[in-house]
């Protein structure tokens, strides 16, 4: 069973920065991407970041040069360093895994429903 426990959520101030972690287990797939989702309140859910197997990784325009996806695939670990944070930034941030997916097909993926296994999210807020 694949697992995801996604940490490193919390408040921070405007303009500030936060790193997100989420380490993985259970999976043995070779091929895959994972990415970075965020939801907020009453919104649909959004892509943030997204890599793959190969290390390509690619990013949702609105934050382009202020978040940066890595992985450790040592430690199965995949990483959101999130700088400039804007009050819109803020939301429940979810990590994902799509076996056999490369960063060119998980956002459509995400999209029709098709990414089988997600993490429970972990909160950022920005404040003022």
């Amino acid at each position: 069973q694949v697992d995801l426990v996604e940490s490193g959520g919390g408040s921070v101030q405007y303009g500030g920065s936060l790193r997100l972690s989420c380490t993985a287990s259970g999976y043995t797939y070779d091929t895959y991407a994972m990415g970075w989702f965020r939801q907020a309140p009453g919104k649909e859910r959004e892509g943030v970041a997204v890599i793959d197997s190969t290390g390509r990784t690619d990013y949702a325009d609105y934050v382009k040069g202020r978040f940066a996806i890595s992985k450790d695939d040592a430690i199965r670990t995949l990483y959101l360093q999130m700088g400039s944070l804007k009050p819109e930034d803020p939301d429940m941030y979810y990590c994902a895994l799509a076996p056999f997916a490369s960063v060119g097909t998980i956002w459509n993926l995400e999209k029709g429903g098709g990414v089988p296994y997600w993490g429970q999210g972990t909160q950022v807020t920005v404040s003022s």
